[in-house]
C-alpha cells in the first residue's frame, strides 16, 4: 500500500465479488476458513463453487458446522482438488465425523495460534468474517476471534468478508483495513445455535450436583452441551461469579442479565468475561455488540493453562463422552454442534486446578446411545482404541446423574471403586468383574448393597461449627477408609459405647457395611469437613432396618473434638426423616444405662420415647405415629 493512501480509499478500492475474491487463491495453496458460527458462508459457497478448478488445495479450520460440503468435494475427487485439515482434539465415533477421520489434526486450542504465527504451518489465504470498518478502519471479527486473529495475521493473502451482522465485539478482536487485501461486502444471517430448553433429566441431575461444588465468587469456563446448559441455570443462586471461558453462550448472557455474573472477583481481568468464541443465538450476537464487558481474546491467551490458573476459583466444566474405570477421559463433538469437539478441554483442566481454590470439573452420562440406538454405559473397563483426550493424571472431579467423586490423588483401586458408584447401576456389577479381572481391585471385594443405590443429594446439608463448614452426606463407597480412620481415631470410651466393647481392630468387611449402601433399608451418614474428595469424617450416624420388625435400628459415634456441638442430635433427625420416608414405622437404639448422651439425644425426638432394659443394655425406641 502506498504510503500516502488513506484507509478508506484502500477499502473503496479492494472491494471485489466473492467469486473473484476466490480466484486469487491457486492450486497446492493451504487456505484458512474462519471458525465457529464466525464462518464467512459466502466466501466457502463461492468456494465451494469453483473447487474443481483447483488440484492440491488445503482447507484448514476448525471442525464446525459446514455450510457447504468441502468434504463431499474431497471425497469426491479423491483429495485431489482439496485436502481438509480440521483442528480437533476429541473421539471420532459419531458418523459424520468419524467418515472424515483422515482430515483430523488432534491439537489443544492452546497451541494452535503458535503453529500458524511460527509458520510451522503456513497460510497462503485466510477467509474470514469482519463487521464494517470503523471511523478509524478498525473491523472486528467479532464472535470469532479464537485462532482466527492468528490466523488473519500470518497469511500470505488476507480476504475478509464484511458483514453488517457482524457485532463489533470489544477486546482483542480487531483488525485494520491496511492489513486486508480484498474485501467481499455480503450481508447474511451469522450462524447460530439457538440454546435448547428441552435438556434431559440427566442433565438436570448433574447440575444439582455440580451447583453444590461452586463457590459464591468462581471463576467458570463452560463447555457447549446440555449438562453444561443445566448447570448454569442451576446457578441462579450464586453470586459474583467470573467468566473466563472459550465460549459464550446464551445460558451464560442470562446469568449475566440477571446480575450472578458480575466479574469482579476473577484476579484477572476483573470486570470484564473473558471469551475467544460465541455460540448461540441472534439474540446472543446482539448482545455482544459493543458490550464493555465482554473482552474476546485470541486462543493462545484464552487457553493458556498459564493464563487460567491465574484467576481466583476458576472452575472448568466440561463434558465427558466416556471414561474408563481408571479415569481417562474421551471426549466428543456434539451432533448438533460439532463445536464441544474443538478442544480447550485439557488446557482448562489443567490451569484450573493450578487456580488458587480452582477445581475440574467433568460432567458425565451414565449412559450413551450406541451405534444401533442402544443404550451403554459411558462408565467403559478400557477406552481401547478411543482418543484419550484427558489422562488420568489430570482428571479432578467427575459427576454423573448418580453423584460427585474427586479422583485427584486416588489409587487406581480407589478410581475404580468411584467410577462404578457414578456408573449406571444396570452396568456396575459387570464393571466390577471387569476391574477384578485387569487386577484393578481385589478379588474378595464386592459391592454389596451399593449395587442398584441412588445416591440421594435431597439429604446433603452443610452447616457451620465453629467458623469450620461441615458437611453432612450420605455415606459413598469411596470413603470406606476415611470411615475407618474416623473409627481408629476414636477414645476408647467411645469405641466402647459404640461397639460395646474393646474393639481395637476395624478391618475393611467392618466398614463396607457402612459405606456400600442402598439409602433405603441401610443408611450411613457422615460429617465431613475439609475439600470434598479429601475432606476428614469427623462423625458417622448409622441406620439399619431390622428384617423382624418395620424399625430401623440407629447408631452414631462422632470425633471428641465436635462432641457436644449439636451433630448427633442434626444426625437423629436425618436419619429420622429418612426412615419415615422409607416407611418405616420408628427407630430404635441400644446403649448403656449410663450414656445419658443418648437418652437426651432421642428425647429431642417429637415422638414418644420409650426406654426397656434387655441383659444389661438399654433399649430405646419411640414410633413414627405416637406423637410426644
Amino acid at each position: 500500500m502506498p504510503a500516502s493512501q488513506y484507509w478508506a480509499d484502500r477499502y473503496l478500492q479492494r472491494r471485489i465479488s466473492g467469486a473473484a475474491a476466490i480466484d486469487q487463491i491457486k492450486s497446492g495453496q493451504r487456505v484458512f476458513i474462519g471458525s465457529g458460527c464466525g464462518e464467512p458462508q459466502h466466501l466457502v459457497q463461492a468456494l465451494t463453487e469453483k473447487a474443481n478448478v483447483f488440484s492440491g488445495l488445503e482447507i484448514v479450520r476448525l471442525l464446525g458446522r459446514e455450510t457447504a460440503s468441502l468434504t463431499a468435494i474431497a471425497d469426491r475427487t479423491k483429495d485431489t482438488s482439496l485436502n481438509i485439515r480440521s483442528i480437533y482434539l476429541g473421539s471420532a465415533t459419531i458418523e459424520a465425523i468419524g467418515q472424515q477421520r483422515r482430515f483430523i489434526t488432534p491439537m489443544n486450542m492452546s497451541d494452535v495460534s503458535g503453529l500458524f504465527l511460527s509458520r510451522k504451518m503456513p497460510l497462503n489465504v485466510a477467509l474470514v468474517q469482519v463487521s464494517p470498518p470503523d471511523d478509524f478502519g478498525w473491523m472486528s471479527l467479532g464472535i470469532s476471534v479464537d485462532v482466527t486473529m492468528a490466523a488473519s495475521r500470518s497469511a500470505d493473502l488476507l480476504i475478509a468478508q464484511v458483514n453488517p451482522k457482524m457485532p463489533r465485539v470489544m477486546g482483542s478482536s480487531f483488525i485494520h483495513v491496511n492489513y486486508v487485501d480484498y474485501f467481499v461486502e455480503y450481508e447474511e444471517e451469522l450462524l447460530s445455535v439457538p440454546p435448547s430448553r428441552a435438556v434431559s433429566e440427566a442433565a438436570n441431575q448433574i447440575g444439582s450436583h455440580i451447583t453444590h461444588l461452586i463457590e459464591n465468587g468462581s471463576t467458570l469456563q463452560i463447555g457447549l452441551d446440555a449438562a453444561s446448559q443445566a448447570t448454569v441455570r442451576g446457578l441462579e443462586n450464586k453470586s459474583d461469579l467470573g467468566i473466563h471461558s472459550q465460549f459464550l453462550t446464551d445460558d451464560i448472557m442470562q446469568l449475566y442479565a440477571k446480575g450472578n455474573i458480575t466479574n469482579m472477583k476473577k484476579g484477572l481481568n476483573e470486570g470484564k468475561m473473558v471469551a475467544s468464541m460465541a455460540v448461540g443465538s441472534q439474540d446472543l450476537y446482539e448482545f455482544l455488540n459493543d458490550n464493555p464487558a465482554v473482552d474476546f481474546r485470541p486462543s493462545d491467551y484464552v487457553n493458556d493453562p498459564f493464563v487460567i490458573a491465574q484467576h481466583h476459583r476458576m472452575v472448568s466444566l466440561n463434558v465427558a463422552y466416556m471414561m474408563d474405570l481408571t479415569g481417562q477421559v474421551a471426549a466428543e463433538a456434539s451432533a448438533i454442534t460439532r463445536f464441544a469437539g474443538v478442544s480447550g478441554i485439557p488446557d482448562f483442566v489443567r490451569g484450573a486446578r493450578r487456580s488458587p481454590g480452582g477445581k475440574s470439573i467433568l460432567m458425565l452420562c451414565s449412559t450413551r446411545t450406541g451405534p444401533d440406538g442402544e443404550p451403554l454405559s459411558s462408565v467403559v473397563p478400557t477406552l481401547g482404541d478411543t482418543a484419550v483426550v484427558v489422562p488420568r493424571g489430570d482428571v479432578h472431579y467427575v459427576v454423573s446423574e448418580y453423584g460427585a467423586v474427586n479422583l485427584f490423588g486416588k489409587s487406581l483401586q480407589e478410581r475404580v471403586v468411584a467410577m462404578i458408584s457414578i456408573a449406571h447401576p444396570d452396568y456396575r456389577e459387570r464393571l466390577f468383574e471387569a476391574a477384578k479381572e485387569q487386577g484393578l481391585i481385589g478379588l474378595e471385594r464386592s459391592l454389596g448393597e451399593a449395587v442398584k443405590a441412588v445416591y440421594p443429594v435431597r439429604l446433603e446439608e452443610t452447616i457451620e461449627i465453629d467458623g469450620e463448614d461441615v458437611v453432612i452426606r450420605p455415606a459413598k463407597p469411596v470413603d470406606e477408609r476415611r470411615i475407618q480412620e474416623h473409627y481408629y481415631s476414636l477414645s476408647k470410651e467411645d469405641v466402647v459405647s459404640r461397639f460395646f466393647g474393646q474393639k481395637t481392630i476395624f478391618a475393611r468387611k467392618d466398614v463396607e457395611i457402612r459405606s456400600q449402601i442402598d439409602y433405603v433399608n441401610s443408611l450411613t451418614l457422615v460429617a465431613v469437613v475439609g475439600e470434598f474428595g479429601f475432606g476428614k469424617v469427623i462423625g458417622v450416624a448409622e441406620s439399619m432396618r431390622l428384617k423382624d420388625e418395620n424399625f430401623s435400628e440407629v447408631a452414631f459415634s462422632i470425633s471428641p473434638e465436635y462432641q457436644g456441638k449439636g451433630l448427633g442430635r442434626l444426625f437423629l433427625q436425618k436419619l429420622a426423616g429418612a426412615a419415615r420416608e422409607s416407611g418405616v414405622a420408628g427407630l430404635i437404639a441400644y446403649t448403656f444405662p449410663t450414656n445419658t448422651g443418648m437418652i437426651a439425644l432421642f428425647k429431642t425426638l417429637p415422638y414418644q420415647v420409650k426406654k426397656q432394659l434387655e441383659d444389661g443394655e438399654l433399649v430405646l425406641s419411640c414410633r413414627f405415629d405416637e406423637l410426644a
